[in-house]
């Protein structure tokens, strides 16, 4: 609806100017009554008489609300830009799409009106690049990821994730991607008797497990040990394989490649994890045995963790 692209055009103005002056006076955490008067005013001066002002400041409040987990999800799926380095423009269209793809009810505003709505705003306020900038990341966060904070999600996770992946191979021929090599591990520790598994936690919701890229060339255990270490700081001990998961990812500015991953068990002296700051990873902690079945985990992990229940069993 024609009132609905005026309102986001409101929002981004506002965020634009928002943003600015956060930057400006070194501080990202505007009140939100200084936010309030910028949006009436631009209300005012762009938009006399919209009757959706409901939806502007619903819009805009659930973006600043949700700032901090979007700019996470911002950076993951566009790993070569940092947050701080996308422009102004972009970085603020990308907040308000993510906003309306991952919270949003799906009902009021789909998928693709979500995502088409941001390109056309980054066609009309953004630079040369923009609406191609905008486009592939909340393509690869829609395609790949999922959807953090949605009650149903684990219902239709097997589902979904089956469809999803049914898609892609029908889309994609994988023979043709560049590969992308990768080595994680299940580490499990002992600690008073009890078998504990460690995960981290990525900014989509999920539990998985810590991995890394293998460089052409690296031997392939020990370039895993050293992105364990890297990532939560633990010395492990390979075990033995677990099995290789693949999956086509699509990168905003690189496109598809198909990662490999190959899992190892492992083990570890017990100590706390220490998470490795980055923008894909926000916890990371031991679990016992027990607790993992209630664990939020994405379905082609779900394998490897119980063939290394069965291993550590027979032990």
């Amino acid at each position: 609806m024609a009132n609905r692209h005026l309102s986001r055009s409101i929002v981004l103005q506002t965020l634009f100017e928002w943003d600015f002056s956060s930057l400006a006076n070194k501080n990202n955490d505007s009140e939100s009554g200084e936010i309030k008067k910028m949006l009436d005013r631009n209300l005012k001066e762009f938009a006399p008489g919209l009757e959706d002002n409901n939806f502007v400041f619903s819009l805009i409040d659930e973006v600043l609300k949700k700032r901090a987990t979007i700019d996470k999800i911002i950076e993951k799926a566009a790993p070569d830009w940092p947050i701080e380095k996308i422009s102004i423009v972009d970085r603020n269209i990308l907040r308000i799409g993510l906003t309306e793809l991952l919270f949003s009810d799906r009902l009021q505003v789909p998928p693709k009106v979500a995502i088409n709505e941001a390109i056309e705003l980054a066609k009309t306020f953004g630079g040369e690049n923009s609406g191609k900038f905008v486009n592939g990341v909340l393509g690869a966060v829609y395609k790949e990821i999922g959807e953090p904070d949605k009650e149903h999600q684990k219902t239709h996770d097997k589902k979904r994730d089956d469809t999803e992946t049914k898609d892609r191979k029908e889309s994609t021929d994988i023979s043709k991607l560049p590969i992308e090599n990768l080595g994680g591990a299940l580490v499990y520790t002992k600690k008073d008797g009890d078998v504990l598994f460690a995960f981290v936690h990525d900014v989509f919701g999920y539990w998985t497990l810590s991995k890394g890229k293998v460089a052409a060339g690296e031997d392939l255990k020990e370039s895993t040990s050293k992105a364990i270490k890297k990532e939560i700081g633990l010395d492990i001990e390979i075990k033995e394989e677990l099995g290789i998961n693949e999956y086509v990812a699509t990168h905003p500015e690189k496109g598809k490649s198909l990662k490999k991953v190959m899992y190892f068990l492992a083990s570890s002296d017990y100590k706390e994890l220490e998470l490795e700051k980055s923008g894909g990873l926000d916890g990371a902690r031991w679990f016992e045995m027990k607790e993992v079945p209630e664990l939020r985990i994405y379905n082609d992990i779900i394998p490897l963790i119980a063939k290394a229940v069965e291993i550590i069993s027979k032990k």
